[in-house]
């Protein structure tokens, strides 16, 4: 087991990190931009680093701040969080060259699933069902992709083989659009994500958001920890996580849960790893893969008592699996919302002087956050100051835990989503479960 490392991120996931070391024993470094100076991880920090002024690039996103902070503390590896530098194959290669573990999958693994082409090509050979698309990266021609649109059938959706998180797409309805939005998609991607390379897919028109949690060693043996359900959506920007996805037969999951521990063994993937799909009539088709670890993993750990971010430290250090396939217990039911310093109907992002924070408890109840009263949330990253997760013996119980959760939750001096968060678990159809990604956005234009 390493003797220390540093955390390359900040806010709620370097205190969650922060707190898998202590379990472990082993020290943890933090960086931070002068932004963050008074956050709750750095406070709580038994050394920190601070790499630089509040924009990302010169702080969070510079390799050599977080390699040099890396180099003067003589940590012996390298924990990305999500987000910032975390499935940048570039950062993992530098860490590696310059001495140090990369808690995470190798550079070549983050390469492949990174390419969304190569990632739907490497699956396909994996057995694992994809989207109907192109194969490969769109042709320029527009013969060509009047063809494989043809071929695929309209509505279709462009994609960025360099994108993520819900940028870089665009909706096509017809064949007299279809060559515009190819290029002019093209031109975002290159300049959004430095790759032009597009490709086609069939668009699902109501199709839920189902994604596999897994855990791969460096010693080819992977599991998978059940699927949760991410539906709950704005501007693809999860809101709400559950696990289990509700109304998803036990024998589905078990199946294509298989197919996702056979393909990492295949590509010869190391740590923790999320296989995204889209889930209609029945049929999951595969989207990407996100090589770190997720905002949501808490949902997880709650129904099955693996802790995830201590599974990718022990994994980093060359250790065996603990747990079989067979050995992984699912109980219960968990639900995450986020918390986002925004209006909670307008989504203008809110940052300022928290006044007043007080979380909720209770049994069955986390709330994972680097937030505190008197605390100033900076403009510059991300809006979410918080999740709050709780578990319950079914999903009516969990429900009823999160609203009870959520009517305790207090924050004042700024806005949060947390109102947003009470009327969607009153809504009949989100307790019925198995509502699709586009649900909640047609729900916001609904209300009164």
């Amino acid at each position: 087991m390493f003797k220390k490392i540093l955390i390359a991120n900040r806010g709620e996931i370097a205190l969650r990190i922060q707190r898998a070391c202590r379990e472990l024993g082993v020290k943890a470094v933090v960086v931070y931009s002068e932004a963050d100076r008074e956050a709750k991880y750095v406070k709580l920090a038994e050394e920190a680093v601070c790499i630089g002024p509040a924009a990302s690039a010169q702080s969070y996103l510079s390799m050599p701040s977080i390699i040099a902070a890396a180099e003067v503390t003589d940590v012996q590896a390298i924990h990305p969080g999500y987000g910032f530098l975390s499935e940048n194959a570039d950062f993992a290669e530098r860490v590696e060259k310059s001495g140090f573990q990369f808690i995470g999958p190798t550079p070549e693994s983050i390469r492949i699933m990174g390419d969304k082409v190569a990632a739907k090509q490497a699956m396909i050979k994996a057995g694992v069902p994809c989207v109907p698309g192109s194969e490969g990266e769109l042709s320029s021609d527009p013969v060509q992709m009047r063809k494989v649109a043809k071929m695929v059938g309209y509505p279709v959706i462009i994609k960025a083989a360099g994108g993520g998180g819900g940028r870089g797409m665009r909706v096509v309805y017809d064949e007299e659009s279809l060559v515009q939005a190819v290029q002019t998609t093209k031109t975002e991607a290159g300049a959004a994500f430095g790759n032009a390379a597009v490709y086609m897919e069939k668009y699902l028109q109501n199709p839920r958001h189902i994604e596999i949690q897994i855990l791969a060693d460096q010693h080819k043996n992977a599991i998978y920890l059940g699927e949760r359900d991410c539906s709950m959506q704005r501007r693809h920007q999860k809101v709400i996580e559950e696990a289990p996805a509700p109304h998803i037969p036990r024998k589905l999951i078990e199946k294509i849960g298989e197919r996702c521990v056979a393909a990492c063994k295949r590509i010869n993937y190391r740590g923790a790893g999320t296989f995204e799909f889209l889930y209609e009539n029945g049929e999951f088709y595969f989207i990407e893969m996100n090589t770190r670890v997720q905002v949501e993993h808490p949902v997880t750990e709650y129904i099955t008592h693996v802790d995830i971010v201590q599974q990718q430290i022990r994994i980093a250090a060359g250790e065996k699996l603990s747990l079989t396939q067979k050995q992984v217990e699912f109980k219960g039911h968990a639900i995450e919302c986020r918390i986002n310093a925004e209006d909670p109907f307008k989504f203008t992002p809110s940052p300022g002087r928290i006044t007043t924070w007080h979380a909720p408890g209770g049994p069955g109840v986390r709330v994972d956050s680097h937030a505190y009263t008197n605390y100033m949330v900076p403009p510059y990253y991300d809006s979410m100051i918080g999740k709050i997760i709780v578990h319950g013996d079914s999903r009516e119980h969990a429900l009823a835990r999160m609203r009870t959760a959520l009517s305790e939750m207090v924050v004042e001096g700024i806005s949060t989503n947390v109102a947003l968060h009470r009327e969607v678990m009153n809504d009949p159809q989100f307790i019925q479960g198995g509502t699709n990604i586009h649900y909640l956005e047609a729900w916001l234009k609904k209300r009164p």
